[in-house]
């Protein structure tokens, strides 16, 4: 098995970190938040040679599945959750677009699955823990590689901050349950790239996030 690498294409408007998780010797991997700018995303697999077996979904808001539709046609892959909780954000894509004024094509989107706390999801030999983490959306989840020490956190955490709760959906009580609960105990030294702006640990979230102490 080979090291476990990610990359970060920024998309769209909202400067999402659409991820791509890949193994550094056999180039298999996954895209984790397509939220649009799929030209960009694809250019991004090709120029590093990496076939992206499958398409992660960390919760149902447009900056994070806008684009997954026509990533999945184009390359023919599964998109794989979030939890089912956000089903009706996912069917309701288009009208989001509508609202934030998004020209840009836009398809509600459908999983092949959703997902459930404790499930695995894995690309080769590199398995993600899935934790159900609602509050900035009711079906987020974190997809975590205990071996790699390493979480997707989407839109759950920040560095210095936490996602916003004041969407349909949101709930900061939840939000900070969800991550006091379950992202923190995992330990201080875990990394963590996020939905958007740069990542971090969770031992300097824990120490000096003014919204967690």
């Amino acid at each position: 098995m080979g090291q476990l690498n990610a990359g970060i294409v920024p998309v769209t408007a909202f400067q999402q970190n659409c991820t791509i998780l890949f193994d550094m010797d056999d180039r298999q991997g996954v895209v984790v938040d397509p939220g649009g700018d799929i030209d960009k995303v694809l250019a991004a697999l090709k120029d590093n040679a990496i076939n992206a077996g499958a398409i992660w979904i960390t919760h149902g808001h447009i900056d994070h599945a806008g684009g997954a539709m026509e990533l999945k046609e184009t390359l023919g892959i599964e998109i794989i959750g979030p939890h089912e909780a956000d089903r009706p954000l996912l069917a309701n894509l288009e009208n989001q677009a509508k609202h934030y004024g998004i020209t840009d094509p836009v398809r509600n989107c459908v999983p092949a699955r959703f997902l459930s706390e404790g499930d695995t999801v894995s690309f080769g030999q590199h398995a993600f823990e899935v934790l159900h983490c609602p509050g900035h959306a009711p079906g987020h989840v974190v997809y975590y590689n205990r071996a790699a020490k390493f979480a997707h956190v989407g839109d759950v955490l920040f560095r210095g901050s936490v996602g916003r709760t004041d969407l349909p959906g949101g709930d900061h009580a939840a939000l900070i349950a969800s991550i006091k609960d379950k992202l923190l105990p995992l330990g201080d030294d875990i990394g963590f790239i996020c939905g958007h702006g740069p990542g971090g640990r969770f031992g300097e979230e824990r120490r000096s996030n003014p919204f967690l102490i």
